[in-house]
C-alpha cells in the first residue's frame, strides 16, 4: 500500500478545520478493518502489515483530533517545518517576551502573587490574541481550496512559532502556582 498522508487516509480535504465526526467515524471504520484479531490465521507478512496499518490509523487520528498537532501537521506537508529550524520571531515580540522572562526571573528572587496574577493576565492575553489570529488565517486557508496558500501558511507558521513560545513562558509561570 503506498504511503498516504493522514488526510488521504481518511477521506477529509486537507483542511484546518475538520468535520470532526467524519474523523471519528473513519477512525472506527479503519480501526475495525486493521484490527489484528480478524488477521490472526493469516500469514506473519500479512499480519505485520495490518500492524502497521493500525499503528498508521492511530497515529493519524491522534494527529488530526488535536488541533494543534494538525496545525503542524498541515505546515509540515507544505514543508514549512524542518527539524531543528531556526525560526526567527519577530523583535516585537521577542522584545515583549525578554520582558515577561525578566518578570519571571525575578519572581524567583521575590515572589510577588500580585505581579504572578498581572503577569498570567498578560500571557491570557496574548494567547487569546494569538487565537483569534491563528483562526482568521486557518479559516482563510480553508475557503481557499487550493488556490495560493503559502502567504497564509506563513502567517500561520509565525503564529504556531509564537504559541509554541508562549506555552514555555506559561509552564514556567505555572511552576509559581501553588
Amino acid at each position: 500500500m503506498t504511503e498516504k498522508n493522514h488526510f488521504e487516509l481518511y477521506e477529509l480535504p486537507l483542511t484546518f478545520h475538520i468535520d470532526e465526526v467524519k474523523l471519528k467515524k473513519k477512525f472506527y471504520e479503519l480501526s475495525k478493518r486493521f484490527h489484528p484479531d480478524f488477521y490472526v490465521n493469516e500469514s506473519q507478512e500479512k499480519q505485520e502489515e495490518i500492524l502497521e496499518m493500525s499503528t498508521i490509523n492511530n497515529k493519524a487520528y491522534q494527529v488530526l483530533s488535536d488541533p494543534l498537532k494538525r496545525i503542524e501537521y498541515v505546515l509540515s506537508l507544505h514543508d514549512m517545518l524542518a527539524e531543528g529550524d531556526k525560526y526567527a520571531l519577530s523583535q516585537d515580540f521577542l522584545m515583549d517576551m525578554m520582558d515577561v522572562n525578566e518578570a519571571l526571573m525575578e519572581m524567583e528572587f521575590d515572589h510577588d502573587e500580585l505581579k504572578l496574577t498581572e503577569l498570567s493576565t498578560q500571557i491570557d492575553e496574548m494567547e487569546l490574541s494569538l487565537f483569534d489570529e491563528l483562526k482568521r488565517n486557518t479559516n482563510e486557508f480553508d475557503q481557499l481550496e487550493g488556490a495560493d496558500s503559502n502567504s497564509i501558511l506563513l502567517k500561520v507558521k509565525d503564529i504556531w512559532y509564537r504559541q509554541k513560545y508562549l506555552m514555555r513562558i506559561r509552564e514556567s509561570l505555572n511552576k509559581f502556582r501553588v
